[in-house]
């Protein structure tokens, strides 16, 4: 009992203290931040209230005026709205309360800067700092996100330093950053503040040269653990190790101390590097004023509060060394001023504007904005804020940008402002100084050939171009280091695309390798290798003068359709030893496969006798024998068949040789060449838009257009389905072999994928609607009790016109699968009949 008497007289002993110490607490925050407020216990009497109000007015609050200001751009008053060059009403009631606010502030804080509360705007009118943030949303759906609309202001406007770094102006771009980007997020929905504090020199400068660029950082990888083999019972056991221990350890000992006076050198040249990089000491260290944004957690499900520094359109967390003090914050419905110390920078710092005692606010209530705009106002604000389409697309002054970061360089430009559809390129470099490059990157839009990005590996010589679907060979990656044929090369294709099923082709001085997907053959791998050409004196070129193929290797999928036994995995022509080599499927039951090989020979001797089929010509080894294989007539068939296959993959792999010389062929052509796409909206620079507006510009009435645009409709029905692909030849020219093949490939190619595409935008029709008659059905079973007759008889009529469209989606899914493979064939057929191509497209023999 004594014992637990104490513990209750400890905890009240405690309560009591903490109760003193809230009441200390209260009556401090009463005494400094609510000295002018009266109580009903200390009422002043008129003497001392003269006398508080004599100490206010001789306070001396420095006027935005007084700032040195940046030279001023002259400025056409007479295009500004009214509400730029005089305040309304309220506005002069709102400048007088922050008048006043401000001098109390000065009379109880005597030692902190005088707040920036209405500096002077363009026409050296005052403007309270909450009335510049106009909430705007911008018609764009690229600027709805906080990244897209801070990388937006960042490339759209030019940073100029403050004159005068200790003292913020009404012409400091750091406020007019902040200003422009936080009415932007406002508009889109988040909780955004202007924020005026205290910057690094780094931070207030715009100086990233010791920043690392975002676009150099990797993805880290997720290295996948490896799921330990469990070991099985009647495994066999290795052999004994009879390697010296001693030995062992005197080899890791060795490998050890060549780590280590590894790991010291490389810390020694970090430290170096670091030494290097550091920056010089500031003398104004935590006095370079500098405005950023805030954006409070809450609101567009952002999780956590964070900076953003409009200079560089970058976020940083609220603890970053790089921000220093803030001194106040406001938005377009009120002001605060922050009463924690900032000691250590903005780390110890709490983002709750509801607590007076931490934040001082200067208008009563945060709820709804305490100055409402006029009309004027509004019509001046949307003929202000409002971003034209070429601004929007130009981005960057002069559509250019150049920003330095650590050992790399990026450089902006707007799209159609270099002609070969240039809009970014980074530059890596070996060292701080910028003199070494490693690597370059560069980013295209709107080219034709659809080049999206182009990798120069400046140390290996590699250059990688990636390119974007719609390509004319369905180009996805090209890897190389020379243009030049028969050289080190990569090319990917997109999936699903080539008729072949291509996906992937390899080649080097000897050897050419493809992998394949989706083949009716199941064909999934084929490897040549070349021989040393014959030199020819008349003839040079690679293609009058293909190399000699020595083997192909072809590799196949599992075909469900025939035993395994039967099924071909592996079949390897070996052209100048005349075999053929056979590799089946192995059965899941059995560990070994069924292998064959057949000794190729001519089918006459040099005296023209008939060689016949004999059982030394074919060597087979079978798991499982069986009658009718050991039969000659079965080896002889089989012989044949392969004979045959042998000339078609012969035939393919030229074909694969000849079209790897087009693709270089063409990829010369469209770099020389680099011509850029323009959108058929784009009525600035669509030429035949214009002229075609021109031309109907010339009829008369309503009645003439139609006509002519119906008979525009039938010359478009009349054209030729092959012009497309006979415009891509030189005028002309005589049609070759090998051209004509790929005019047919490409026609059905095109054909195929605008089937696809049809296809897959029913299914996503189909599978929207669906989801939305899921999530209908899901709320009904959710509110089903709460519902009224008049919302059931909506529900039932969304329902039933729901199930109306899934079913006509369906019915045309449906109809298009059937048709599509028969329109495939009449397309296919009629390009075999087509008396352009009838001669060349015969299969090869």
């Amino acid at each position: 009992m004594e014992v637990l008497r104490e513990k209750v007289e400890e905890e009240e002993e405690a309560e009591r203290e903490e109760a003193a110490e809230r009441a200390e607490r209260a009556e401090k925050v009463e005494r400094v931040i609510r000295p002018a407020e009266v109580s009903k216990e200390a009422i002043l009497s008129q003497d001392e209230l003269r006398d508080l109000e004599g100490k206010l007015m001789a306070i001396e609050i420095p006027t935005p005026a007084d700032h040195t200001i940046v030279s001023q751009v002259p400025i056409d008053v007479t295009k500004l709205p009214p509400s730029y060059t005089t305040n309304s009403l309220k506005e002069e009631h709102l400048l007088m309360v922050a008048d006043n606010f401000s001098r109390q502030y000065s009379h109880l804080c005597p030692d902190r800067v005088p707040l920036f509360l209405h500096p002077l705007n363009e026409c050296n009118v005052p403007k309270f700092v909450s009335t510049t943030l106009r909430p705007t949303l911008m018609p764009y759906p690229e600027l709805y996100n906080w990244d897209s609309c801070a990388q937006f202001v960042s490339d759209f406007l030019t940073m100029v330093p403050l004159v005068d770094p200790l003292k913020p102006c009404q012409k400091g771009n750091c406020f007019d950053f902040s200003t422009l980007l936080c009415s932007m997020l406002i508009g889109s929905g988040y909780d955004a503040y202007c924020v005026n504090g205290y910057g690094s020199l780094d931070l207030c400068l715009m100086d990233l040269t010791r920043e690392v660029c975002p676009l150099t950082v990797k993805p880290k990888e997720v290295v996948k653990k490896k799921e330990k083999a469990v070991p099985k019972k009647y495994a066999i056991k290795p052999p004994r190790d009879l390697t010296s221990r001693f030995e062992q350890e005197q080899e890791e000992k060795r490998i050890q101390e060549i780590k280590e006076l590894e790991q010291k050198r490389l810390k020694e040249e970090e430290d170096r590097l670091l030494e290097l990089e550091k920056a010089k000491p500031d003398p104004l260290h935590g006095l370079r004023v500098h405005s950023w944004v805030l954006v409070l957690s809450g609101k567009r499900e952002v999780p956590e509060s964070f900076f953003i520094d409009p200079l560089t359109g970058r976020s940083y967390s609220t603890k970053d060394d790089h921000f220093l003090g803030i001194e106040s914050l406001w938005n377009h419905k009120n002001y605060w001023i922050n009463m924690q110390d900032c000691w250590n920078c903005c780390k110890e710092l709490v983002f709750d504007l509801g607590d007076p005692v931490r934040w001082e606010y200067m208008l009563l209530g945060t709820d709804k904005p305490h100055l409402s705009l006029t009309d004027e106002d509004e019509e001046g604000l949307d003929d202000d804020d409002d971003v034209e389409d070429l601004e929007f697309e130009t981005r960057c002054p002069s559509g250019k940008k150049v920003i330095q970061y650590k050992k790399a360089q990026l450089e902006k430009w707007s799209p159609y402002l270099n002609n070969n559809g240039l809009v970014c390129r980074l530059t890596t470099y070996e060292d701080l100084q910028c003199t070494k490059v490693l690597e370059i990157k560069e980013w295209y839009q709107n080219r034709e050939d659809m080049l999206e990005l182009k990798h120069i590996n400046k140390t290996t010589g590699l250059h990688v171009d990636y390119f974007k679907p719609g390509h004319p060979q369905a180009l996805c990656v090209h890897s190389y280091k020379s243009m030049l044929p028969e050289m080190d090369r990569v090319m990917e294709f997109y999936k699903m695309i080539r008729v072949d099923g291509l996906v992937k082709r390899e080649e080097t001085p000897m050897t050419m390798t493809e992998y394949y997907q989706g083949r009716s053959d199941f064909l999934s791998y084929r490897h040549i290798n070349f021989g040393p050409r014959v030199k020819k004196l008349t003839q040079n070129s690679a293609e009058s003068n293909p190399r000699p193929m020595v083997k192909i290797t072809e590799r196949f999928f599992r075909n469900p359709a025939k035993p395994a036994d039967e099924d071909v995995a592996e079949r390897v022509f070996l052209i100048a030893e005349e075999r053929i080599q056979l590799r089946y499927h192995c059965r899941d039951d059995y560990i070994t496969a069924n292998k064959r090989e057949f000794l190729r020979r001519t089918e006459v001797d040099s005296k023209g006798n008939k060689i016949i089929m004999t059982p030394d010509m074919c060597i087979s080894y079978e798991v499982e024998p069986m009658e009718h294989t050991k039969k000659l007539l079965y080896q002889y068939e089989t012989m044949i068949h392969l004979k045959n296959e042998e000339k078609l993959s012969r035939h393919q792999a030229w074909e694969s040789e000849l079209e790897v010389l087009e693709i270089l062929k063409l990829r010369e052509e469209e770099e020389e060449a680099h011509a850029l796409t323009i959108s058929i909206y784009d009525t600035k620079r669509n030429e035949k838009s214009k002229e075609y507006r021109e031309a109907m510009s010339w009829f008369p009435g309503p009645q003439e257009r139609v006509l002519h645009e119906e008979h525009l409709r039938q010359v478009e029905a009349q054209l030729d389905y092959l012009a497309p692909f006979l415009a891509q030849l030189p005028p002309g020219e005589k049609l070759t072999r090998w051209q004509a093949v790929r005019l047919k490939d490409e026609c059905l190619s095109d054909f195929k994928q605008r089937l696809i595409d049809k296809a897959n935008l029913i299914q996503a029709r189909f599978e929207k609607e669906t989801q939305e008659l899921q999530k209908k059905q899901q709320w009904y079973q959710e509110n089903q009790v709460t519902l009224t007759p008049e919302d059931e008889d909506l529900y039932l009529s969304y329902c039933s016109q729901a199930m109306f469209r899934i079913r006509i989606l369906e019915q045309r899914l449906n109809r298009h699968k059937e048709l599509a493979p028969l329109k495939y064939l009449a397309l296919e057929e009629k390009l075999y009949k087509d008396p352009r191509l009838i001669d060349f497209v015969k299969v090869f023999v």
